[in-house]
């Protein structure tokens, strides 16, 4: 298991992959402040592709701050009317963070990236 000083190194972006498509941005560890604004970049540079969908993996992800939630209402913004954005497989604690803040009502929030890809736009 990782230890809390391993989770604060690791980079925020595990991957970025096309497909039929969509665009899958895979995020990982803790996002905060700190690296924010390289999930901002990752996440601009995935709507450039112009994508018919967005999904952001939240999978690897341990802990989320309201930087990091506000950066994904930007991309969100970013793509009205451009392409549909997903997030998927949120673990408790970013599921909950989700909940709290009222995300998950404003944003479509899937149990895995393979049900957000299949999801209807």
């Amino acid at each position: 298991m990782p230890s809390h000083e391993d989770e604060l190194r690791r980079a925020p972006i595990a991957g970025v992959e096309s497909s039929n498509g969509s665009v899958v941005v895979r995020l990982a560890g803790e996002l905060d402040l700190y690296n924010a604004e390289q999930v901002k970049t990752a996440l601009q540079e995935a709507a450039a592709r112009r994508p018919e969908r967005l999904v952001v993996d939240l999978a690897g992800v341990s802990f989320v701050d309201s930087t990091a939630l506000a950066v994904l209402i930007d991309a969100r913004r970013r793509l009205q009317g451009q392409a549909a954005f997903r997030l998927a497989a949120p673990g408790h604690e970013v599921r909950r963070a989700l909940e709290i803040s009222g995300l998950d009502r404003h944003l479509p929030v899937h149990a895995s990236v393979d049900d957000a890809l299949r999801s209807t736009i």
